[in-house]
């Protein structure tokens, strides 16, 4: 073993022992307003400084066919002004506070957040309060806005082509479910959305009952609860419409996807249909379990992509593999990269898909599996090292549906995977007909096939 292994599992140890003596429910505490806010607050006296985050349970997923991208076109709006406030002052009272603030919108969630000074968190309570139900939609300013998101599809989407790649990647993986949807909306819906739309969306989905405020930092949780009270208790609740399921079709065989764009070299990805977590850990066993298969394939330089695809075979220059067990709906878990000089796409897809049905084929080692195990709990115990990361663990928990208090028990539930767990999910999920495959071509490649 290296110095560097010991020192790491070392480290591993260490946060680990100290959540034993105090865990994050002993410093986690939560009330729910009478008008259906919840507030959770994250005790951290380490510093005098405090993370406050709205969350919204609204994203993408929630969207349908012409007006995608009308959640990420609202965040932009609830910097541009309301009742009390002119478009931008919002951000200048924070600034002149000292703090800094900003917002993302997600498939699933859109989150408002602040960073300052913990005496002065009394400011970011008020002013979230008051664009929670007084937003001002502005025609000229909406206007200027959609402009704004437009520019950004085209520098992040429609410029880039393996961002374009991943786009109808997904559109191809699923035909009926929302997640084919993108964060930032199809183009043409953009083209067409309205000042209405957007506000329609803010005045079903802004609400008290659909928010989530969470506190994290050098707080006392009774002042957190009497001030979100004082400013968020007072706001009239919405009668909240859940969106239909819209559940995917079962695949009952591979797709594919090849685009051209101005590109080096080929870029590969693959897509199995897999099951997030559910809310009631009915299936934790399939979830975990693929989340340390994850980690198994792409968990470091002596996970296996690394060493047999990457400086074994040299088949290709980058290669990785993502899944993420924590969603409202079930996903993908994905296989990519770029194949090294003289590799084909359909090489690097063979020897990927190889590596996926040795773990279905043979038991991992138990060794390498409690190495794995303690990388996959060190990365996940560090993020709550930082007051933003504990709070953005905390809000997307609960914003999909989830108990925060997962956070305590995921250390177990991930040393509780067997050998068994991971080679029975790669049997099941890993099948043919759930892939999608995908690949981004040179243009030049293009210009010579015809």
């Amino acid at each position: 073993m290296t110095r560097f292994l010991l020192f790491a599992l070392a480290l591993v140890a260490l946060p680990l022992q100290a959540r034993t003596d105090r865990s994050l429910a002993e410093t986690t505490f939560e009330k729910t307003l009478s008008n259906g806010m919840k507030v959770i607050v994250h005790e951290d006296h380490r510093a005098p400084v405090v993370v406050s985050q709205v969350w919204y349970r609204i994203g993408s997923t929630y969207e349908h066919d012409g007006i995608t991208g009308v959640s990420h076109t609202l965040e932009h709006m609830m910097f541009k002004g309301t009742k009390s406030l002119k478009p931008g002052e919002f951000s200048e009272i924070i600034a002149a506070n000292g703090g800094k603030e900003n917002a993302f919108t997600s498939r699933d969630y859109t989150a408002y957040f602040q960073r300052i000074a913990s005496d002065r968190l009394e400011i970011c309570l008020k002013l979230e309060a008051d664009r929670m139900r007084n937003v001002v939609f502005l025609p000229e300013e909406f206007a200027k806005e959609v402009e704004v998101v437009k520019e950004e599809r085209r520098w992040r989407v429609d410029n880039k082509p393996r961002s374009k790649l991943w786009e109808q990647f997904g559109a191809t993986a699923f035909l009926t479910s929302p997640q084919r949807i993108p964060t930032i909306g199809w183009r043409s819906d953009l083209d067409e959305l309205t000042v209405q739309d957007a506000e329609d969306w803010y005045r079903m989905w802004y609400a008290p009952n659909n928010a989530t405020l969470v506190v994290v930092g050098d707080v006392e949780a009774d002042e957190v609860f009497a001030l979100a009270e004082r400013y968020f208790g007072g706001l009239e609740p919405s009668e909240i419409q859940p969106p239909k399921s819209r559940r995917e079709l079962a695949q009952e065989g591979e797709r594919r996807l090849e685009l051209y764009g101005q590109t080096a070299d080929p870029y590969l990805l693959l897509g199995y249909k897999v099951p997030a977590l559910k809310p009631d850990l009915s299936n934790r066993k399939d979830a975990f379990a693929l989340d340390v298969l994850s980690a198994l394939l792409d968990g470091g330089n002596s996970a296996r992509i690394s060493r047999n695809i990457l400086r074994g075979k040299e088949l290709a220059v980058s290669a990785g593999a993502s899944y993420d067990p924590f969603s409202r709906l079930d996903g993908l878990f994905v296989l990519a990269g770029t194949p090294s000089k003289g590799v084909t796409p359909q090489q690097l897809k063979r020897a990927l898909i190889a590596e996926v049905e040795a773990l279905a084929n043979e038991p991992v080692p138990s060794k390498e599996l409690e190495r794995v195990k303690a990388q996959v709990i060190a990365s996940k115990v560090f993020d709550q090292d930082s007051s933003f990361n504990m709070g953005m663990q905390i809000g997307m928990l609960d914003s999909m549906g989830y108990d925060w208090r997962l956070l305590d028990d995921y250390v177990e539930e991930i040393r509780a995977i067997t050998p068994a767990d991971v080679q029975r999910v790669a049997r099941q999920y890993f099948r043919p007909q759930t892939l999608t495959t995908a690949i981004l071509w040179p243009e030049d490649r293009k210009e010579k096939k015809q």
